[in-house]
């Protein structure tokens, strides 16, 4: 066996070195884990937007429901390609859509919209009944919708939140559509970054479901 010492300035290379491994064991060369995205509902509205209508479309008291009023099943919203996805979308150019690193929903946005439109529509006072699908009962009508863009739009200042859902009001025995319609919404974001987002997308849901509503209530009531 060879016993020849090293040289002084070897044996310091080896400890250099060991002392190099042991520091990477113990993690200190790994790389930090990446941070966990902060994550958004629909409904998170800004303590400091304003009220109004819109805002009573999904708070207050339920109001009283006339008498014959029918039942409505709402079936759980599909997206359009692009929106399908937690991602929380933004432009900076025409029809690029990109996402944000550290911030997203906390689920699909459409599947986030399917207990407000239920919400929305029970407020109106014009339904026996609003059921959420899937479900054992039974309804008069049923309401399809379609989350058709839901981005943060950088493509002019300043930036907003533009949000458009199509809606189909549907007569449940005959399949007939009794009213269809393309609701948008555009919010102007009260800062650039994922929380101006959040804030614009929460009046935008507000105000884009009040007049989804409020129109559904109309329909049905059309002889």
């Amino acid at each position: 066996m060879n016993t020849t010492p090293l040289p002084s300035t070897s044996r310091r290379a080896a400890l250099l070195w060991a002392t190099l491994l042991g520091t990477g064991c113990s993690g200190g060369l790994l790389p930090k884990p990446a941070a966990a995205p902060m994550r958004y509902t629909l409904d998170a509205l800004d303590p400091s937007a304003p009220t109004g209508p819109s805002a009573a479309a999904l708070d207050g008291p339920l109001p009283a429901t006339p008498d014959g009023a029918p039942s409505i099943v709402v079936a759980l919203p599909t997206a359009a390609a692009g929106y399908d996805s937690t991602r929380m979308v933004y432009l900076r150019q025409p029809q690029a859509l990109q996402a944000y690193a550290y911030a997203e929903w906390v689920d699909t946005p459409a599947r986030l919209l399917a207990p407000l439109l239920v919400r929305a529509l029970q407020r109106t006072g014009a339904f026996r009944a609003v059921l959420q699908a899937p479900s054992s009962a039974t309804g008069t009508l049923r309401l399809e919708t379609e989350l058709v863009r839901l981005q943060h739009d950088f493509t002019q200042g300043p930036s907003l939140v533009r949000m458009t859902v199509r809606a189909v009001l549907l007569d449940i025995a005959t399949r007939q559509a009794l009213a269809t319609r393309e609701f948008d919404a555009r919010v102007p974001a009260p800062s650039d970054d994922p929380a101006g987002c959040v804030a614009a997308t929460s009046m935008a849901t507000r105000q884009l479901l009040a007049e989804l509503a409020n129109y559904m209530a109309a329909a049905q009531r059309k002889p």
